[in-house]
């Protein structure tokens, strides 16, 4: 991308926050976009966007394993999203719970519920 003023102006203030500049077709909705007299020349992405990208992306696989989207599955298929959500890692990310609590269009407590549900029948079934 070219040195526009702008780029060349923030660069320092970048390379301070560990942020990247992506040109105006790479540009994701969590990037900050800069424009310069009204025109798009690019954007900041922030550190961790990528995390949120990559949860975004895991909602999006179970929701085509599961065929539809995960707002609209019964609750059987929400237990079962979370559950492939929690082999696939998304719990592991900052800010996974409330994310996927959106997605899902439940609480978080409802979440907690979901991953909970399964242990105690787990810890049953060695012990016998």
């Amino acid at each position: 991308m070219a040195e526009h003023p702008l780029v060349t102006a923030i660069a320092p203030l970048l390379e301070r926050l560990d942020a990247t500049l992506v040109a105006p077709a790479d540009q994701r909705p969590e990037d900050v976009p800069l424009r310069w007299e009204g025109e798009l020349v690019g954007a900041v992405r922030l550190p961790g966007a990528e995390l949120t990208g990559a949860l975004e992306r895991l909602v999006h696989e179970v929701e085509a394993e599961l065929g539809g989207e995960l707002h609209l599955l019964d609750r059987a298929g929400k237990q079962r999203a979370v559950r492939l959500l929690e082999e696939r890692g998304a719990f592991t990310m900052r800010k996974g719970v409330a994310s996927i609590a959106e997605s899902l269009g439940v609480t978080r407590f409802t979440v907690y519920n979901y991953l909970n549900r399964d242990q105690p029948e787990d810890r049953n079934s060695t012990s016998c």
